[in-house]
């Protein structure tokens, strides 16, 4: 009892009869009917005068894009209509839209079609706002159509090579010509930059539209992995670039093409060609450019200027780590041309701060004992940073304020719970998506002082459907791990009864730096936790060893043993769990997906004596099967950590198997290979050890579409009540 802050039993009070008289939550009404569909508000499509915005309204087959005054919401305008402008006598069915800066200008983007998680085709329009004319950007789909800035040009991406449209003579110029599938891309990103450094569009224009810096990347050395797809008579066999743990990588180079000149020239990286170069951004002035440099152990981080004219380059900065090093989009160049604004983990926490590489100073714009999360936008009219932050607890999010000099801190959202933010251009506006562990997300527009202009959504749909049906209470709790105490909250049972005894199901994801315990509505999975603890099961989330917010030591204590801390925490709770008198010791679950996966199944095995059942939905089983920028940024190289990799593998733990144990992939993950959960497989088999395991033909590591999440959770629903 000790290890364990009770909940406020008062909260977890409910009368029996008023719960009997209430609905149940089913399946249908998570998975099929939308019935707590939580109503969601878009970002705002600011127009650079900071005081309106544009929306797309959509009427049958008619879209149009109005334009708001921001502060009242009024409607002043429409710009654009489809059935008044149309392409070839027909609608354009756009699905998005983007201004050109200057505004003149609209891109539409229709007919879209993921390739991956990030990276997705279009049928490209632009509309003229001054002749009223639309013309198509190519004939057929393309990548990342992106103005120039001036707005008389569009690149884009089609068949691994870089294009560029002029849009007053039609002209097309063919940047690069080697493009070729599994061997070489041009502008757009491999399969592991994507996943793993968040990003697609692999180009940039700079400032006065003379220059476009591209990534071109040789895939030719790297593995390929093949996923059979199964449609027609024989499966489709789809066979892409994958670069598994320890595996060769594509060979990088940025190059920077002269539009007018229509020339190429490569910057200088350097000897050594094992390498990543996660991010470039042009600075303040128009010829140069800034490189990211990280080495294939990601420990050491260079910025680099390169000229536009020459590719010649120089590190002005570089940062090392003695664990590893997290990318991020939080750099900027400040316009005095002599100083950059980007986040660090050199102080033991995450923050801000100024370099100046001119004169080589350094300084943190955010001192404290917490961790920034983000940066929201740079104000650099008024030398603002606006950032969210963990100040006050690392399960809640504010929005703060600081000079580039490092004053003020000014928290601007002060309530406590999430606040997510979107900016607006301009910086005179906020959109403040709002909630707290027990309030359903209240969106509102804020000014840059906090002010709340006015309230757009308040979920007052939800709030009364959430009545109708007996629902279990929901508080944080603090739990003892192995060493730490460790952030979580409990889903009871409606008429919760702490005389009685009740199985308990735990669920997690753990991957580092990740957070599953927020003080934000709804939390993972909820309303099927909810139909769960309605059939009286208690549900418990807590986040353990090398989760966020809490410090780099925390977050990076796993670093060369991924699964090792973070399930001995998921243990030792467990064992926590079930000396509470209310809870039933010998029927304690784990369930997770992906790393929760991971984590669900060495669960089940390390913790043979303490956990009953488990369920892995798309799990890694066994790091060497994962690809490397992830993988080795926490464990390095399997040359190099062998033992990190095989003790704490699920596939070598097989033989300790003795509970109920379920797990579920998709044939077609790219991610996450299926090749996981076969392998597994084989493991048990060997060790003879009886197992269940669900598979679903053609699924991606999301395993949607259809029918197929309410038969994936019916499936998981019938095995928790068979078997905890």
């Amino acid at each position: 009892m000790k290890y364990l802050i009770i909940p406020i039993l008062a909260l977890f009070s409910y009368c029996a009869g008023a719960q009997d008289s209430k609905k149940q939550i089913t399946l249908e009404d998570i998975y099929k009917n939308n019935t707590f569909r939580v109503k969601d508000v878009p970002g705002f499509n600011a127009l650079k005068s900071g005081e309106e915005y544009t929306q797309l309204d959509t009427e049958d087959s008619t879209k149009r894009i109005i334009v708001y005054n921001l502060a009242s919401g009024k409607k002043l305008t429409t710009i654009f209509d489809n059935s008044e402008i149309k392409f070839d006598g027909k609608k354009i069915s756009f699905d998005s839209y983007e201004f050109s800066e200057n505004e003149n200008k609209i891109m539409l983007f229709t007919d879209a079609e993921n390739i991956y998680r990030r990276s997705v085709l279009h049928y490209v329009y632009v509309y003229d706002r001054a002749t009223k004319k639309v013309q198509k950007v190519d004939t057929g789909k393309i990548l990342h159509a992106s103005f120039s800035p001036d707005g008389t040009q569009v690149a884009f991406v089609k068949s691994n090579n870089l294009f560029i449209k002029n849009l007053s003579t039609g002209e097309l110029t063919q940047v690069t010509r080697d493009g070729e599938k599994n061997k070489i891309i041009n502008g757009n990103c491999d399969w592991v930059y994507e996943e793993e450094f968040s990003f697609t569009k692999a180009f940039e224009w700079n400032k006065n539209s003379k220059y476009i810096a591209y990534y071109r990347f040789d895939e030719s050395q790297v593995p390929e992995y093949t996923m059979p797809i199964y449609k027609g008579l024989y499966p489709e066999n789809n066979t892409f670039k994958y670069p598994k743990a320890g595996e060769k990588n594509s060979i990088i180079q940025i190059k920077i093409f002269d539009v007018a000149h229509k020339t190429n020239v490569n910057a200088e990286l350097g000897s050594n060609t094992d390498i990543y170069i996660p991010r470039i951004k042009w600075t303040e002035e128009s010829g140069k450019l800034c490189i990211l440099r990280l080495n294939r152990l990601q420990n050491k981080l260079d910025y680099m200027f390169a000229s536009a004219k020459t590719g010649s380059t120089r590190t002005f900065y570089t940062e090392k780590n003695k664990y590893f090093i997290d990318i991020n989009d939080a750099f900027t160049f400040v316009k005095d041309g002599k100083s950059m604004i980007f986040l660090s983990d050199q102080d033991g926490h995450t923050h801000l701060y100024r370099y100046n590489f001119v004169d080589r100073n350094i300084l943190c714009l955010t001192p404290g004992d917490f961790d920034v999360d983000g940066v929201t936008s740079v104000d650099a009219e008024n030398k603002l940073v606006y950032y969210t932050a963990a100040v006050r607890s690392a399960m809640q999010r504010n929005l703060y304020c600081v000079t580039f000099s490092g004053y003020g801190h000014d928290c601007i959202t002060p309530e406590k719970g999430m606040h997510s933010i979107t900016p607006c251009k301009g910086n005179n506006y906020f959109l403040d998506k709002y909630s707290t562990l027990n309030s359903v997300p209240v969106y509102r527009l804020r000014d840059s002082k906090g002010k709340i202009i006015r309230t757009l959504e308040k979920n007052e749909t939800l709030k009364e459907k959430m009545k109708e049906y007996a629902l279990g209470g929901i508080e944080f709790i603090k739990i003892k791990g192995v060493e730490e105490q460790l952030n979580g909250y409990m889903i009871t049972p409606p008429s919760f009864d702490r005389t009685k005894k009740y199985p308990v199901l735990m669920f997690q994801y753990s991957g580092p730096g990740s957070q599953q315990v927020l003080d934000l509505f709804p939390v993972g999975n909820y309303w099927w936790h909810q139909l769960l603890a309605e059939k009286g099961y208690i549900i418990v989330c807590v986040d353990g060893t090398g989760t966020g917010a809490r410090g780099e030591e925390f977050r990076k204590k796993t670093y060369l043993q991924l699964g090792k801390f973070e399930s001995d925490d998921q243990i030792a709770v467990a064992k926590n769990l079930a000396k509470l008198p209310y809870v039933d010791g010998s029927r304690i679950g784990i369930w997770g997906w992906s790393y929760g996966g991971f984590m669900s199944s060495t669960c089940i095995m390390k913790g043979a004596d303490i956990f009953k059942t488990a369920i892995a939905v798309a799990p890694v089983t066994n790091w060497r099967y994962y690809d490397n920028i992830y993988t080795e940024r926490y464990m390095r190289t399997p040359q190099e950590n062998a033992k990190g990799y095989d003790g704490n593998s699920p596939e070598f733990m097989a033989d300790k198997l003795k509970g109920k144990f379920l797990f579920i992939h998709g044939t077609a993950d790219d991610n996450v290979h299926f090749q996981n959960s076969a392998m597994l497989a084989t493991a048990l088999i060997k060790a003879n050890k009886d197992y269940d395991s669900e598979y679903y033909p053609d699924k991606n590591h999301g395993i949607y579409g259809g029918n197929t999440r309410l038969h994936l959770y019916r499936r998981m629903t019938n095995y928790i009540l068979d078997n905890l």
